[in-house]
């Protein structure tokens, strides 16, 4: 499986073949990244059977393997919701993001080509179009595919697999961010990290997703104490 899936619309031949449970799973999974379900919001199994057309089984599965990825949470009296972030959480997240997604940057100048760097540019020129619009939900899918893109460039399938991970785990908090702040306070390094590419510059690409994605964590964190306060 393909780790930082790029969430374009699917092909209906290849739903038609993909068990249910893991139709079930990629719908649910998608709402999750893209702050469909905000955080500490409940989700019951009977109501996504009737939200997404889908039988008990399949739709049990998936909330099974969602709370095992860490992007659902089972509380008291089998109550499962989209986990709410703490201070310490963002502090792990940080830490484990600013570890790995570099390194990604890094293998992924290695293999870098002029057909990549073309398809992080379009993205990139979406993402800037989102920002400028205020589309939240557009910024949320084009920052994620950007990523993405980078990330399968990388070929390095235990990382990405563990950054994706952690994606499920912050996102739904990016969706509040947005809400809170709008997009064009967004930080957004992605412009930094381009040239570095484009340069073949592994130590700069690296040092852009560092800060990338430590910006991305201090918004995060910042909404969570306004919140508190």
């Amino acid at each position: 499986m393909q780790m930082l899936r790029n969430p374009a619309p699917a092909d209906p031949q290849a739903e038609g073949k993909m068990p249910a449970h893991q139709h079930v799973y990629e719908q649910l999974r998608t709402r999750i990244l893209f702050g469909d379900l905000a955080p500490g919001q409940a989700v019951t199994i009977q109501g996504l059977v009737e939200d997404l057309g889908a039988g008990m089984t399949p739709v049990r599965e998936a909330i099974r393997r969602l709370i095992s990825d860490g992007a659902l949470s089972m509380r008291g009296n089998r109550r499962v919701i989209v986990p709410q972030l703490t201070a310490d959480c963002i502090e792990q997240l940080d830490f484990m993001r600013q570890s790995l997604e570099p390194q990604l940057a890094r293998l992924a100048t290695v293999h870098m080509n002029d057909a990549i760097l073309d398809d992080l540019r379009t993205e990139d020129d979406a993402l800037n179009k989102a920002i400028s619009s205020g589309d939240i939900p557009a910024y949320l899918t084009q920052n994620y595919r950007f990523h993405a893109i980078l990330y399968e460039a990388a070929r390095a399938p235990i990382l990405s697999a563990t950054v994706d991970s952690l994606w499920l785990r912050f996102a739904p908090s990016l969706r509040v961010v947005c809400g809170r702040y709008g997009t064009l306070n967004l930080p957004d390094k992605h412009a930094d990290l381009l040239v570095a590419l484009a340069a073949r510059d592994a130590d700069a690409a690296a040092q852009a997703m560092a800060e990338d994605v430590h910006q991305g964590m201090l918004q995060i964190r910042a909404s969570l104490e306004a919140a508190d306060g």
